[in-house]
Formats: structure tokens, C-alpha cells, sequence
């Protein structure tokens, strides 16, 4: 499965690849709003239903950050790709977003909101497990004509309460130095999700999210922010420098 795995440059994001099977995957210095990507990954070619990888599964790598408050996101994991990102990096396969399904070690800058509940982490270093029914993507059509009253934060609120009737998530937030080298695990199972730095758990979940998923390995500039009160924002953050992530040890079992 590691020589499936492919490389995502958008936007001067490059990813390097190293004899002993490690990388660096990095984004330039810029001062402009533009998406700028490296990634890894196993399933951009691919149908949702085709993603890889079922439970039981598990993920273990070294990583590290070049600096601990990176502007954007970066992260590993698994993923269903609900909202067709290929686009910009591509991928043509999916060309409706679906509701999530992801398990995964997440950074987000302090632009960012990512969370459906008030009690869990939206941004900052941490672990989230998110489990949705597999809905067809053609229901997403629906909330097309619904759209515009996400610009109003009374509207956009009750939206973001009712999704988690059926986007369930947990997760907590992360206190390691990520500009060290650590190591991660992350095993999935039928019945939850383990998360283990260092080989020591840190948080276990019976929130499984539904398969299939596919591999993910990314560093961004990007930011999306729907918080508690309603306000929605979305866009791309300037870097004073160069960003990069590094991995090294990608096991994939399952």
C-alpha cells in the first residue's frame, strides 16, 4: 500500500521524497490569498466507494512540524473526502459533497473553527473521530436552495445544532511539542477508534467513523471558521515563511 500512495503540489506545495521511505512535504512564503498544498494520499483517483480501506485498520508514522503555530492546516489520518477537494489537486472522481466520515491527528491555526459541538476542540493540535450514515450524494442537492441563509447567524446556528443530529463527533485536544519528533497510532475498529502518541493512548472513542476511508497526509494554507455564534468564514492564510511537515515510518495495516 505504501507505493500507492501519491503526491499533491498546488500552488508551490512540494512534497520530497527521501531513500528511506520519509518525506517533507512543504508550502512556500506568500502574501497572497492563494491555496497552497502538499499532500499525500491513496485516493483522489478513486470513487468513494472504492476508498481503501475498511476497519479493522490501523496507522502508525513519525512526525513533526517546522514550527508549532503554522497558519492553515496539517494533519494525518483517514478520511472520506466529503466535500470533492480534488479539484485544485487532482481529482475529478467525486463531484458532490457528502456528510464526514474521518479519524485523524488535526491541526488548525487559530482562524479555523472545525467543530459541530460547543465542548469539542475547533482548532489547535488535536485528535477527532467523526461518524455520519452513508447518505447518497444526491441528497446533498437539497440543502442547495438553503445556502444563502447561512449568511444569516441566527439561521446558520440552528443549521450547525441540527447537523449533529446525524454528524456525530468526538476528539481532544493535544498538548505535545508537534516541532518534535513523536509517533502516532491510529487504529480503527468496528467498534471506535484508538489514538496512541508514543506508543501511550490518548484517547479512545466508540464513535467509529463509516467506511470506506482513504489516506490522508497534508499541509495547507487554508482556514474555515463556523463557530457557536453563527459567523461562517472560509479563505486562504499569508505564510512569513516556509511551512513544512515531515513523516517518516508509514506503516498501513489492515
Amino acid at each position: 500500500m505504501i507505493n500507492e500512495i501519491q503526491k499533491r503540489e498546488v500552488n508551490g506545495g512540494k512534497v520530497h521524497t527521501f531513500k528511506e521511505g520519509a518525506y517533507r512535504l512543504s508550502i512556500p512564503a506568500v502574501n497572497k490569498p492563494v491555496y497552497c498544498l502538499a499532500q499525500l494520499d491513496n485516493y483522489m483517483h478513486l470513487s468513494r466507494g472504492q476508498f481503501p480501506y475498511r476497519p479493522p485498520f490501523e496507522l502508525q508514522l513519525e512526525a513533526r512540524v517546522s514550527s508549532p503555530a503554522m497558519p492553515g492546516t496539517w494533519g494525518f489520518g483517514l478520511w472520506n473526502d466529503p466535500f470533492s477537494l480534488g479539484f485544485g489537486a487532482g481529482g475529478m472522481k467525486r463531484l458532490l459533497p457528502v456528510a464526514p466520515n474521518a479519524a485523524w491527528f488535526f491541526y488548525a491555526s487559530s482562524e479555523n473553527h472545525l467543530a459541530l459541538r460547543d465542548d469539542q476542540p475547533g482548532n489547535g493540535f488535536h485528535v477527532k473521530s467523526y461518524h455520519s450514515p452513508p447518505l447518497p450524494a444526491l441528497l446533498s442537492l437539497l440543502g442547495i436552495p438553503f445556502s444563502p441563509f447561512l449568511l444569516w447567524p441566527a439561521a446558520a446556528r440552528v443549521m450547525r445544532r441540527t447537523s449533529r443530529l446525524w454528524v456525530k463527533e468526538a476528539g481532544m485536544a493535544l498538548g505535545i511539542a508537534v516541532d518534535e519528533w513523536h509517533s502516532y497510532r491510529l487504529t480503527w475498529l468496528d467498534e471506535g477508534v484508538y489514538f496512541q502518541i508514543d506508543d501511550q493512548q490518548v484517547f479512545w472513542t466508540a464513535i467509529s467513523p463509516h467506511g470506506p476511508m482513504g489516506l490522508v497526509i497534508w499541509i495547507d494554507n487554508q482556514y474555515f471558521h463556523f463557530d457557536p455564534q453563527g459567523r461562517i468564514g472560509f479563505g486562504f492564510l499569508p505564510t512569513q515563511s516556509e511551512q513544512c511537515l515531515r513523516v517518516r515510518a508509514i506503516e498501513l495495516k489492515g
